[in-house]
């Protein structure tokens, strides 16, 4: 986070307060970043309200740029201004989509999500980041490369942020209920199962330097035990990543991330591995 030299907040015009722009504006308070403003429309000119935005921003001493751009879907226009303008990091504000129209449509922020190769941050609240708590979700049972450099991410984005607001981390990682048809014989039993990711944690304590009280290990799916913490622990912004498990056709994010989005009561940083940017900064260039 600290290396992140300029942010992409994605403006929308139609509604008066920027949750975006208001998280953008403290990250960039401490790492300097220049700021880039985007409205991702075609029908109408916001060049006015762009204006008034970056001049008030230069007066409170940021740097700031802005366009007003579209490319046939929203997650495509901020995809294409992310790599033109080297942007490092992309916040744009979540609004929970109709269950209906979900049903139906894939959403915009999911499409975000899959799609732009850098970092995501998804605001949600005005929850204040200062002095609150930061929650990084991992799963400590996958030790393969993909994982571990993922885990690496999230831990040190955990880390950066807290740092940033004066805040604490906790880590969260979920593991299996025990399945008699498995094939390995640990996870059949729970006491096998508890025993492995304990075990696994004490390693992982050790690498990232995370307390016993800072570490928090439970049954279940992710989707669910991922929301449930961030509630109970108050968090402020939820860390998560993922990493490609069909290869990479479609590019496609693991559902965990989409399935929580609207579950949680927090912020939300999505990650994704340096092998998925690779791909989708590839599909950008030639597309």
């Amino acid at each position: 986070m600290q290396a992140i030299r300029s942010i992409l907040v994605v403006i929308e015009p139609q509604h008066a307060e920027s949750l975006a722009l208001k998280r953008a504006k403290l990250i960039a308070g401490v790492t300097q970043s220049h700021l880039h403003l985007l409205v991702c429309d075609d029908s109408e000119d916001h060049s006015g309200h762009l204006r008034h935005l970056c001049n008030a921003l230069l007066q409170d001493g940021y740097s700031v740029s802005a366009q007003q751009a579209w490319r046939g879907s929203m997650h495509e226009t901020v995809s294409h201004a992310q790599q033109s303008e080297g942007c490092g990091l992309v916040i744009k504000q979540h609004r929970p989509d109709n269950p209906l129209k979900k049903a139906l449509l894939t959403p915009d922020d999911w499409k975000l999500l899959r799609y732009c190769p850098s970092p995501v941050l998804l605001v949600k609240t005005l929850t204040p980041w200062v002095s609150g708590n930061v929650l990084a979700a991992v799963d400590v049972g996958n030790i393969d490369g993909d994982h571990r450099a993922l885990h690496n991410l999230i831990i040190d984005h955990g880390y950066d942020l807290a740092n940033l607001a004066k805040a604490e981390l906790h880590v969260l990682s979920a593991h299996p209920a025990p399945m008699l048809t498995a094939v390995d014989p640990t996870f059949q039993l729970r006491d096998t199962i508890e025993e492995r990711y304990r075990q696994e944690c004490m390693v992982f304590q050790q690498t990232y330097d995370i307390d016993d009280a800072h570490l928090h290990i439970a049954e279940g799916p992710a989707d669910v035990l991922i929301p449930q913490y961030a509630h109970e622990l108050h968090a402020a912004v939820t860390v998560i990543g993922t990493v490609a498990r069909t290869g990479f056709s479609g590019a496609l994010i693991g559902n965990t991330a989409e399935v929580i989005l609207d579950a949680l009561e927090s912020d939300v940083l999505v990650l994704k591995p340096e092998s998925i940017i690779e791909h989708l900064e590839q599909r950008l260039a030639e597309g």
